[in-house]
């Protein structure tokens, strides 16, 4: 049986009327609601088409129609148009950006607020792994006497930081000399690139100072490594508790059980196909029989054209899919930037 315009038409308007509302869509309905031009029968007979296609099915014994898994992807990839954000969100999330951030756990934790806040569900972000990039600056600062922080700035703009003793004789004038030898030999180095010889040379021009260094030495080596492990940020989980498919108690328990897992959240969002653009994720194409009544939209974030990681909206498959894929695109391109400018920050 073939998809043709008219089978569209009712089946676009079928899912946009069960997002609306969250109950089955009746001929009547579509037919009152939406402009078609054709009668309650032809619409009933489209939607006996459209079920035995398997694109929507009847829940239980209502007299309505759902949309299926199947028919969430033909939406998706075929029937959904372009939403454009409000201009008071599009605010929202430039204003959000545009405040000082600090640093890329500040960064992830304002991208995972404003996603969860505009959409509504819940939102994910997969934090940068410390392997993305060389070292762009380093600064020590005196805390008070015996104590110092130890500041590393990477040229993707994640900011390391640490505290650490120091001799009590120890002055911001030293401080500052240990900080311009390292920024002069370390600067645009990696752990591949950092040799033997250079370490050596660092230790000789600092001699004085071999206790500090060797701490110091510690925190750019943890910075630079090329382990470490991804991190989550979760938010906005109640938003979709409260969606009226997550009323059961067990699902509940259980969704948040999953939730709990990192492992699997950060597999979900490393499933981005696309290099550029957004990914959708539907019911059983997430592969998780405890995440079958939910949908997964996703997108991966960069530094100078390399991935750092991955942002998601995690809602009910009954979404809203154009207006969760704009705010995740829009999102991502605020993040990129917002990357970019904390990285300039820094010379």
């Amino acid at each position: 049986m073939k998809m043709d315009a008219r089978k569209q038409q009712v089946l676009l308007a079928l899912i946009t009327d069960f997002i609306a509302t969250a109950e089955p869509v009746g001929s009547r309905t579509i037919a009152r609601k939406y402009t078609l031009g054709v009668s309650p029968a032809t619409i009933r007979n489209e939607m006996a088409d459209l079920e035995e296609m398997g694109f929507i099915e009847q829940p239980h014994t209502s007299a309505g129609r759902v949309p299926s898994h199947k028919g969430y992807r033909y939406y998706v990839d075929f029937l959904m148009k372009k939403h454009d954000l409000s201009r008071q969100e599009e605010e929202l999330i430039s204003q959000g950006y545009k405040e000082k951030v600090r640093d890329v756990g500040h960064v992830i934790h304002l991208t995972g607020g404003l996603l969860s806040q505009i959409t509504s569900y819940a939102a994910v972000v997969v934090t940068p792994k410390p392997i993305a990039g060389s070292l762009k600056h380093v600064q020590m600062i005196l805390m008070n006497p015996g104590r110092a922080m130890v500041v590393v700035v990477m040229n993707t703009g994640a900011v390391h930081h640490r505290i650490i003793e120091v001799a009590e004789g120890i002055t911001q004038t030293d401080l500052d000399t240990i900080s311009q030898v390292f920024n002069a030999k370390l600067q645009g180095q990696n752990m591949d690139t950092i040799k033997l010889t250079l370490i050596k040379e660092i230790y000789f021009e600092l001699s004085k100072h071999r206790n500090i260094l060797d701490l110091a030495m510690f925190l750019i080596n943890d910075s630079l490594t090329l382990e470490g492990e991804e991190k989550i940020y979760l938010g906005g989980v109640f938003n979709i508790l409260n969606q009226p498919e997550f009323n059961n108690v067990d699902k509940v328990k259980t969704l948040l059980s999953l939730l709990e897992q990192e492992d699997l959240l950060c597999s979900l969002l490393e499933r981005n196909t696309e290099p550029e653009g957004v990914t959708v994720l539907i019911g059983d194409e997430i592969k998780r029989d405890e995440m079958k009544e939910c949908s997964i939209v996703t997108a991966s974030y960069n530094f100078n054209g390399i991935p750092l990681g991955s942002i998601g909206v995690l809602g009910p498959t009954r979404m809203d899919y154009a207006r969760v894929v704009s705010v995740v695109e829009c999102m991502t391109r605020n993040l990129n930037e917002a990357l970019e400018k904390l990285s300039r920050g820094w010379k």
